[in-house]
C-alpha cells in the first residue's frame, strides 16, 4: 500500500489519495481493509463476510470513499475480481451493491487492464412474448 501510495503522488494524482483530510482516512482505512481483510481472508465465509461488509457500505455510495473515485477502489477491484468472477448470477444479485460498485470500476478508463470482463447482465434466451 505505502508502494502504492507513493507510486500515485510520483504520477502527480494526488487525488487518488483524496482531497480532504477526511477523504484521505477513508481511502487510508480501505486501503488497510484490503490488506487486512481482503488479502487475509481464508475462507469462504470471510469471503461472504467481507461482500456483506462491502455491500451494506456501498448502499449510498458510488465509490469507497463516497464520491471520488480513489486508490481504495483500484486496489479493492483487484483485491476482488477473481472472487467476483467466480459468482453465480443469484450471488451477484444478493450483492447488488458491491456487483454495481464492481462494474462500475472495470469500466473506469485504465483500471481493468490485462483482467478479464466480468459479466452482470442475465442474457434472456426467451422472451414472455408469444
Amino acid at each position: 500500500m505505502t508502494i502504492a501510495a507513493h507510486l500515485v503522488k510520483q504520477a502527480k494524482k494526488d487525488q487518488l489519495l483524496g482531497s480532504t483530510a477526511e477523504e484521505k482516512a477513508v481511502v487510508q482505512q480501505w486501503l488497510e481493509y484490503r490488506v487486512t481483510r481482503v488479502d487475509g481472508r481464508s475462507s469462504k465465509d470471510d469471503t461472504r463476510i467481507i461482500l456483506k461488509d462491502l455491500n451494506t457500505h456501498l448502499e449510498d455510495k458510488v465509490y469507497l470513499a463516497g464520491n471520488i473515485f480513489t486508490l481504495a477502489d483500484i486496489l479493492m477491484y483487484y483485491g476482488l475480481h477473481h472472487v467476483m468472477a467466480d459468482l453465480t448470477v443469484q450471488e451477484k444479485e444478493e450483492y447488488l451493491n458491491v456487483s454495481r460498485w464492481f462494474n462500475h470500476i472495470q469500466h473506469y478508463p485504465g483500471v481493468r487492464q490485462h483482467l478479464s470482463n466480468v459479466v452482470f447482465i442475465k442474457n434472456r434466451l426467451y422472451t414472455n412474448a408469444h
